[in-house]
């Protein structure tokens, strides 16, 4: 009933990376170039040039990315500096420095942590009356 029935596996080899696989980039290691991956990421070490993500992108306390980064979600307890699009929520750690152009869907910024550059976040807003052009609601 609960015994060891294993399925056999007629794919070998051709599966996909299961949801809760997640790439690292250990300290110590140092990569040039473009980073595209389906899942999670974790960076302690260093990358310059462009990380794609379709999953969270995590910048450890001693990660460093320079460059174009986007993905779903991001967690910086290191650095970042360049420009940086997460489409759900992008959390700023204490101790991270980010530097650049940011967009993001909705932003998390603990205190001590240092965040310079523009920030466009959620929807944008199309107008804002100004004292001329705001009606009078009685």
């Amino acid at each position: 009933m609960f015994g060891n029935s294993k399925k056999p596996n007629s794919d070998q080899g051709t599966s996909l990376p299961s949801s809760s696989s997640i790439n690292t980039i250990v300290v110590g290691t140092s990569i040039e170039g473009t980073i595209d991956t389906q899942n999670d990421i974790r960076i302690d070490g260093k990358v310059d040039g462009t990380l794609t993500c379709a999953g969270k992108l995590i910048i450890g306390p001693d990660g460093k990315v320079e460059g174009d980064a986007n993905c779903q979600n991001a967690v910086i307890e290191g650095q970042f500096r360049g420009n940086l699009t997460v489409t759900d929520i992008l959390d700023v750690r204490e101790n991270a420095s980010v530097v650049g152009e940011i967009k993001t869907g909705k932003l998390l910024v603990q205190n001590g942590a240092t965040f310079n550059g523009n920030c466009d976040m959620g929807q944008r807003i199309k107008s804002i009356p100004t004292d001329s052009t705001k009606s009078n609601v009685s």
